[in-house]
């Protein structure tokens, strides 16, 4: 299989792949990233992610965003850029798909508070295990473990945000490119840079929305911020009689028509500019091509400042986080001491390893839980009441 479209020159092509660590036979229908993003949607990881907290807590609400709804709305706004940047349309896509199968429940909370407990054995990062998930913990295939995913797509997973100092690394992506050189020190292809910015505008605009509707700050609040503010005049001046739940929604898809607009416009220019004719050239760059302009990444830095004031540190989710760090803790502190306590498949793991790597078991099993399971687990932890099963 060949790229089914004209790609520029620097997109990455799929007949032009470093292939994968465990050599396979080639699909007779899907080209080699077309069969990454299959099996990252048929991976258990992302299954879980329906039930893993965005910001609010899985059970707070069915309205709200999940870490699957947000992954498949990254997903959306990536293809949409590859394609308008003539880049290849399933790598962006998979690349979406896949940033998040690391993330632990609980959201940020959950992943600060396992920080926390593994800072005596090198701590916990979102985007290491995630190349964890897709290089190991998946068990499906009889002749590898993990989903042996192309270099391109592992390649994207690790460095979608940009290249890794080797003095900063996180254990499992320096253990796992011992054997697998995926050039940290360099960024990633435009595919997996495209990917990375559309998660930022993704969750900028969700996060309007579902603080809006959870009441955490109201329209007058949040348009004192520019890029917000201009949206919701430009829809009450077009519409004046608009229910405020359309008056919310047009107005939002204004904002991510906005972003996407200066994206496309400013990763253009810097294609232009930098003129790269291959997906190497872009890596060597010393700057990402894929990008907002300097006057949108202010108006960008404004509303994330607004957010971060008004709805991630709201009392409301200061509460909610609060508890969810507690379990995650709890979680981890038990069943690091009593690794008897893990599921049989688990604990079998652990045997015979020194305290670091038992650590890090725990790790997994506790990032591979959705935010009901963690919350029915130390319940039947800590409720001297609660059934064992």
């Amino acid at each position: 299989m060949s790229d089914s479209r004209e790609l520029a020159p620097y997109a990455c092509r799929s007949a032009e792949s470093r292939g994968r660590l465990h050599g396979e036979p080639e699909s007779a229908t899907r080209d080699c990233f077309q069969r990454d993003h299959d099996r990252i949607i048929h991976s258990a990881a992302f299954r879980r992610l329906q039930y893993k907290t965005q910001v609010f807590v899985n059970h707070e609400g069915d309205f709200y965003r999940t870490r699957l709804t947000h992954t498949l709305e990254v997903s959306q706004i990536a293809r949409s850029v590859a394609r308008s940047l003539n880049l290849n349309e399933d790598l962006a896509e998979a690349l979406a798909l896949a940033h998040d199968l690391g993330h632990p429940p609980f959201g940020h909370a959950g992943e600060d508070a396992l920080n926390e407990a593994m800072a005596p054995f090198g701590g916990f990062d979102h985007n290491a295990q995630s190349l964890r998930v897709v290089t190991c913990l998946e068990e499906r295939y009889a002749e590898f473990r993990g989903l042996n995913l192309t270099w391109e797509t592992l390649e994207g997973v690790v460095k979608h945000n940009g290249p890794l100092s080797s003095d900063r690394l996180p254990g499992a992506i320096a253990e796992y490119t011992k054997n697998h050189d995926l050039e940290l020190t360099t960024f990633a292809g435009a595919e997996a840079q495209v990917a990375s910015i559309a998660d930022d505008i993704a969750y900028n605009n969700h996060d309007i929305d579902d603080g809006l509707r959870a009441g955490l700050f109201t329209i007058e609040d949040v348009c004192a911020v520019p890029l917000v503010g201009e949206a919701f005049a430009g829809v009450r001046g077009d519409y004046p009689d608009l229910d405020e739940p359309r008056l919310i929604h047009e107005s939002v898809r204004r904002i991510f028509g906005d972003m996407v607009a200066d994206l496309l416009a400013e990763s253009k220019r810097r294609l232009d500019e930098a003129f790269p004719r291959s997906a190497d050239d872009v890596r060597r760059l010393a700057d990402p091509v894929a990008a907002f302009s300097e006057a949108m990444d202010e108006r960008v830095r404004l509303l994330k400042e607004f957010l971060f004031q008004n709805m991630y540190r709201h009392y409301k989710l200061n509460r909610m986080t609060s508890k969810a760090r507690r379990v995650v803790i709890d979680l981890f502190k038990l069943l690091s001491d009593q690794t008897h306590c893990l599921p049989s498949e688990w604990r079998r793991r652990t045997e015979g390893l020194e305290e670091g790597d038992r650590a890090e078991i725990v790790a997994d099993y506790i990032a591979g839980m959705t935010d009901r399971f963690a919350l029915d687990e130390h319940r039947r932890m800590f409720d001297v009441q609660a059934r064992t099963s």
